[in-house]
């Protein structure tokens, strides 16, 4: 039972997770866990401390609400860059504005397969013109 340490240290009833200390009071009450918060005529925010006795609810809330805040503020920018960075990659006037790794990657490969298949051309092309000097079948013909 919390009312057992009232009127003794706020460390003393905090030992037990269930009881809320008020410092105006001196009192040690059960935590009304079907509220989020303790009722006003329980304990005002600023006297109130559970879990810690250096930390009053009021406190608490309000750290709570600005590293909620700076959360979202990231989650934001985050959102903003990622929007940002698919538009540059949309196509603008026909040109890529900033195509990434991945595109240039693609296109280097691209270029490396027609130039492989070029000199395959010309070496097919090589080896029919020899086959027709060969035997004889050269005619004057524009490839």
């Amino acid at each position: 039972d919390c009312s057992q340490y009232t009127n003794r240290s706020c460390e003393e009833c905090l030992k037990n997770v269930t009881c809320l200390w008020c410092a105006s009071s001196r009192r040690c009450v059960e935590y009304p866990v079907r509220r989020v918060l303790p009722p006003a005529d329980l304990c005002e925010l600023h006297s109130a401390r559970w879990g810690v006795c250096w930390v009053n609810f009021e406190a608490l809330i309000i750290a709570m609400s600005v590293v909620g805040g700076i959360i979202l503020i990231m989650l934001g920018v985050c959102c903003c860059c990622c929007c940002k960075k698919k538009s540059k990659k949309q196509v603008s006037g026909g040109f890529f504005i900033r195509p990434d790794k991945e595109d240039e990657r693609m296109a280097r490969e691209r270029e490396k397969r027609r130039v492989r298949q070029e000199e395959r051309r010309a070496e097919m092309k090589s080896r029919h013109d020899e086959i027709r000097r060969k035997y004889g079948t050269v005619l004057n013909h524009s490839h």
